[in-house]
């Protein structure tokens, strides 16, 4: 058996929420490059996310590219759909799609909370919650958090709230699915350079942050598609229900 099949020798499947572009992308081509069949979806970048399958086909993997807004309770459930049409079931649920504004709390008004606990907290619950029934026996859960959670910076309190939740729910669940061998763990990564990241901030701000690691750099998103190719594989069967920090030791 290798990375990409199941116990019986099926082509494992696995759902990568918001994978156009950043994290998401490189994940989608660690997991097909790993065997995995990649449901790649995306909320507006079409072009970017039909460009990602092509160059996974290219290079001998399988993909396919389906629209959904996560934010909403109908998202999820049509991803589960198309991939359980294309490749017939699903084994691996990235939860990778969210976003970031920052503002200190005195200044977030209603519409700034609502929508990141929308897309960063709802969109984790739902996806776990349709994992949760649709997953088959022995597959992965990987949900997303951040090491801003235990970094407690100013201006990243309704983000790192969010984040917080997905990890409580993380450990639950990972309790709740054990006895189907389902494993449900999180990645929590240090600042990563991708516009999610870097946008908004000055060279010198980027500069300051990169600094403050102890390895001297910002991650890339291979650094963290690595995280996730293991943590979807078989070398982490015993791994369930852990925050995994990759952060450069910046936390």
């Amino acid at each position: 058996m290798t990375s990409g099949q199941t116990s019986t020798g099926q082509t494992k499947a696995a759902i990568v929420t918001g994978a156009s572009k950043g994290i998401g992308a490189a994940i989608a081509r660690r997991l097909a490059r790993d065997g995995i069949a990649v449901v790649v979806n995306y909320a507006r970048g079409q072009a970017e996310a039909e460009a990602l399958v092509r160059a996974i086909e290219a290079d001998g993997g399988k993909a396919i590219a389906v629209q959904a807004d996560i934010a909403v309770p109908a998202g999820i459930a049509s991803l589960f759909d198309a991939g359980e049409k294309a490749f017939g079931g699903i084994d691996i649920l990235v939860n990778n799609a969210g976003i970031m504004k920052l503002s200190p709390i005195a200044q977030a008004d209603d519409a700034f909370f609502d929508t990141q606990v929308a897309i960063n907290l709802g969109g984790v619950f739902r996806g776990m919650r349709e994992g949760a029934k649709r997953i088959r026996d022995g597959g992965r859960i990987v949900n997303f958090s951040s090491s801003v959670v235990g970094l407690y910076q100013p201006g990243y309190g309704v983000y790192a709230a969010t984040k917080a939740a997905g990890e409580a729910m993380t450990h639950i669940l990972a309790k709740e699915l054990g006895a189907r061998g389902i494993t449900v763990n999180a990645v929590a990564p240090g600042p990563v350079e991708t516009a999610l990241f870097t946008d908004g901030k000055s060279a010198a701000q980027i500069e300051a942050t990169a600094k403050m690691i102890p390895l001297g750099r910002l991650g890339q998103p291979d650094d963290i598609a690595g995280v996730v190719s293991f943590l979807a594989g078989p070398d982490s069967a015993w791994v369930n229900g852990q925050i995994i920090r990759a952060n450069g030791g910046v936390i």
